[in-house]
């Protein structure tokens, strides 16, 4: 089985899947954060060597507060208790998005999160927090700007790789499969620019039940999938 080099997923459905057990959406963000734990080492076992997560988008501030506050702190948690995946699994963690609007003890956290797995050489693990695919690109655009402002290049040096090249992603490969949860069939200003070859696979299943074998379900579908870029197939 030909096995992706980079799996992207949304992560959706936490807060319906608890409200279907009658328990508060909360309770469906703890429960998927646990499901993340998992599915990174069941992804790196089969072979998968870059998985990134939409953890928290720059709309999910327009939800009501006590969730928005919640979700912060089941955020700093996270950062605690990934550092020690991380280290348990050799795996190498990044934060991308925007930082700037996050509290101050969460972007030192991540910072250590970061710096203390930067060398490690297992699965490359990048949680999407405060991130938009469209202010990403916006960010991008602005720095390129900024460079033709003080003649370091010149506009006719703004090629598809420039702006590759000052994206959160700029040094990672584009993700080969992209998965969405609990059957919403959209991208949801994920990773825009970087899905644009990139095969999508759906599924019923929220976050929370998402499980090896819903992994490879997923991978499965990709399988069958004829892939072509500008009419090659990629062999």
């Amino acid at each position: 089985m030909n096995i992706p080099n980079h799996v992207a997923i949304i992560l959706d459905g936490n807060g319906r899947w608890a409200k279907s057990k009658g328990m508060p959406r909360n309770y469906g963000h703890v429960q998927g954060a646990k499901t993340v734990e998992v599915i990174c080492e069941e992804a790196y076992r089969m072979g998968i060597q870059y998985l990134t997560v939409y953890a928290f988008s720059t709309e999910n501030w327009n939800r009501p507060q006590d969730e928005v506050n919640a979700l912060m702190g089941l955020l700093r948690n996270y950062m605690k208790t990934c550092l020690k995946t991380a280290a348990k699994n050799n795996m190498c963690v990044r934060i991308i998005g925007e930082k700037s609007r996050l509290d101050e003890d969460i972007r030192r956290r991540m910072e250590e999160l970061e710096q203390a797995t930067k060398d490690n050489t297992g699965l490359h693990f990048q949680i999407a927090i405060n991130y938009g695919g469209r202010d990403e690109i916006v960010r991008a655009v602005r720095r390129l700007a900024d460079s033709v402002a003080a003649g370091s290049m010149n506009a006719e040096d703004i090629t598809e790789q420039a702006i590759s090249d000052q994206l959160d992603t700029h040094d990672l490969p584009e993700p080969d499969l992209l998965i969405r949860t609990c059957n919403e069939q959209r991208i949801s200003n994920f990773l825009l620019w970087q899905l644009a070859y990139t095969e999508l696979y759906f599924t019923p299943v929220a976050w929370p039940d998402f499980s090896k074998e819903e992994l490879e379900k997923a991978i499965e579908a990709y399988n069958k999938r004829d892939r072509r870029y500008g009419l090659v197939k990629d062999e």
